[in-house]
């Protein structure tokens, strides 16, 4: 269903029109549980992070929980996750995974600014771009559309804005 091609030094997925369609509502429906369950498990935001997420255009920061990880999960479902293993998106490298209002933090993140407004970013865009189909559907074409992860217009605002931010 997907096959990867290597290239140095990351991965690239072919992923087809159609299976990308396929794929797009499972990662929304995942997307969404893992929202879930941060939001019932996971901390609200401190003050100087509810500032940072409202100076990077947060709409609604007090929604925003984080929720500390050994690792970033992976999705269950076997399409899924393989197209999660072949684009190479949530690896054991991954250090925060924005899920609209839920973050994951992987502990040895725990407390680190520039990440944290990373995710943040994603956040604000999440509420820009109308939830997770509105999100997802741009950033997973960006990702899996030459040059790719990290290159994309939505993954280099997060980039830049943390470092604007953040020094």
């Amino acid at each position: 269903m997907v096959s990867v091609r290597r290239q140095t030094p990351t991965y690239v997925s072919i992923i087809t029109p159609q299976q990308f369609e396929m794929l797009l509502p499972l990662a929304c429906a995942w997307a969404a549980e893992q929202e879930r369950t941060i939001l019932l498990s996971g901390i609200a935001l401190t003050e100087s992070q509810l500032s940072d997420a409202r100076r990077v255009g947060v709409a609604q920061p007090q929604r925003v929980r984080l929720f500390r990880v050994a690792q970033i999960p992976r999705p269950a479902d076997p399409a899924l996750a393989a197209a999660a293993n072949a684009t190479n998106l949530i690896s054991p490298l991954t250090g925060g995974l924005t899920l609209r209002y839920g973050i994951f933090v992987r502990a040895d993140y725990w407390g680190q600014r520039p990440l944290i407004v990373h995710e943040l970013v994603h956040t604000s865009q999440y509420e820009r771009l109308g939830g997770f189909e509105g999100f997802l559907r741009p950033y997973l074409l960006e990702c899996i559309t030459p040059p790719g992860y990290p290159y994309g217009s939505i993954e280099q605002e997060a980039i830049t804005t943390a470092a604007r931010l953040c020094g």
